[in-house]
C-alpha cells in the first residue's frame, strides 16, 4: 500500500512541482515502507517519485517500495546531494516541504543546497491522511481485533495483588503474540486513585479489590494504529463507581450518535460533554472527546471543543470521554469510529458494560 499517486495529484492545487517528505509518518504514508526517524526521505514530483535511504535499508526498501526510484545515500552521496540531483532532473522550481516537522537547521541546509523555492505544504499530507481508504481501514480493523484479543486474555489475569506494570507488560506481549508489529504507544494501566491520571504511567502499585483498573492500549498492524480503553472493577463496585461509569458510557453514546460527516468536531465533543456536565462531573472531564487515528496514534481530525471544522467522511477518530476524580478514581471508555455520510461505523467490538472481575 502506498499513496504516491494521491500526493502527486495534489501538487497542482498547492501550486508546487514536488513534495519533499522527511517526516517518518509521511514517508510511510507515501511509500508503505518504514524506516526509523531521519533514516529516509521521499520526493514526489508530477512525473516521477524518488525514495532515498542509506545502505542499512537499501535492500529492505527495494523489496517494499513500489512506484518510486530508490537511490542510496552514503559517503559522498548525502541526502542533500541526492535531492539536488532529483530536483534538477525534474526541473522543480517550487518544492513543498513539511513546515510542521522540518527543523530550522535542515530548512537552512536545503535552502542553500537547492536551486528551487521551498514552499510550506504540510497541509497537503494532513489533508490526505484525514480520510482513510479501504486498505487503510482494513489494516486499522485488523489492529483493533488484535487489541481486543489481548483484552479478552488480560481480563482473566486481573486480580488483587497483580501490579499495574505486570498488566501493561502482559498486554504488550499479548498484542505481539497475536500479530502486532509494535505498540501504538506505551500502554496506560492505572488503578484505584491512580485512575484519576488520564495518561498515568503503570507503576508497581498492586491491584486491590473494590477499585477500578483502566487500560488504554493499542497496536500497529501494517503501519496503522488501533486505540482502545476499557475500565473494569475488581471484586466489587460502589454506587459512586457505578454512577461515574454509567455517566461516561452515556456520554460516549451521545458523542457517537452525534458523529457524522459535516458535523464539526466541537459539536461531537459537546454532545458527550453535556451528558457529563448534566451529571455534575463537568469539571472532571478535562480532555477532548476524541482524536484522529491512523499512521500516528494522534493525528487529525479531532473531536474537541477547539475544532470548529466539519469532520470528513472517511475520517477515523477515537471516542473516549472520561471522568477523573483526583486521588480517588477515574473512568475512561474508548472506541474508534469511522465517520460516514449517514453517521459513523464503530470499529471496536469489545463489550462496554461494566465488568466486575
Amino acid at each position: 500500500m502506498n499513496h504516491f499517486s494521491q500526493i502527486a495529484a495534489k501538487l497542482e492545487a498547492y501550486h508546487i512541482d514536488a513534495m519533499l517528505l522527511s517526516c517518518e509518518a509521511n514517508r510511510f504514508y507515501a511509500s508503505g515502507f518504514h524506516s526509523s526517524g531521519t533514516d529516509g526521505m521521499a520526493l514526489v514530483t508530477r512525473e516521477k517519485n524518488y525514495y532515498f535511504t542509506d545502505a542499512r535499508y537499501t535492500e529492505a526498501a527495494g523489496r517494499a517500495v513500489q512506484g518510486a526510484e530508490l537511490r542510496e545515500t552514503g559517503p559522498g552521496k548525502s541526502y542533500s546531494l541526492r535531492l539536488k540531483e532529483a530536483v534538477q532532473e525534474q526541473s522543480v522550481h517550487r518544492m513543498g516541504y513539511e513546515d510542521a516537522y522540518m527543523t530550522v537547521k535542515d530548512y537552512e541546509m536545503y535552502s542553500k543546497a537547492l536551486s528551487c523555492e521551498l514552499v510550506p505544504a504540510t497541509e497537503l499530507l494532513l489533508e490526505l491522511r484525514r480520510v482513510k481508504d479501504q486498505e487503510e481501514l482494513a489494516s486499522m480493523t485488523a489492529a483493533q481485533r488484535i487489541a481486543e484479543q489481548a483484552l479478552e486474555d488480560i481480563l482473566k489475569e486481573i486480580r488483587p495483588g497483580v501490579t499495574e506494570k505486570e498488566i501493561a507488560a502482559r498486554l504488550q506481549y499479548l498484542m505481539l503474540h497475536y500479530g502486532a508489529e509494535n505498540m501504538s504507544f506505551d500502554p496506560i494501566v492505572v488503578s484505584g486513585p491512580n485512575g484519576s491520571l488520564p495518561h498515568g504511567v503503570p507503576s508497581e502499585r498492586e491491584i486491590r479489590a473494590g477499585e477500578f483498573v483502566t487500560m488504554d492500549f493499542g497496536c500497529i498492524y501494517h503501519g496503522y494504529c488501533s486505540d482502545m480503553t476499557r475500565t473494569v472493577a475488581v471484586g466489587s463496585a460502589t454506587e459512586e463507581m457505578r454512577t461515574v461509569y454509567e455517566t461516561v458510557l452515556a456520554a460516549q453514546a451521545a458523542g457517537i450518535a452525534a458523529a457524522r460527516a459535516g458535523v464539526c468536531g466541537k459539536d461531537v465533543d459537546g454532545a458527550a460533554r453535556s451528558v457529563i456536565e448534566a451529571a455534575g462531573y463537568g469539571s472532571y472531564f478535562g480532555h477532548g472527546f476524541g482524536h484522529g487515528v491512523g499512521v500516528e496514534i494522534h493525528e487529525g481530525p479531532n473531536a474537541s471543543s477547539a475544532n470548529d471544522k466539519p469532520l470528513p467522511a472517511g475520517a477515523v477518530i477515537s471516542a473516549e470521554p472520561g471522568i477523573y476524580l483526583p486521588g480517588k478514581l477515574g473512568v475512561r471508555i474508548e472506541d474508534v469510529i469511522v465517520i460516514t455520510e449517514s453517521g459513523c461505523e464503530n470499529l471496536t467490538r469489545a463489550p462496554k458494560e461494566l465488568l466486575v472481575l
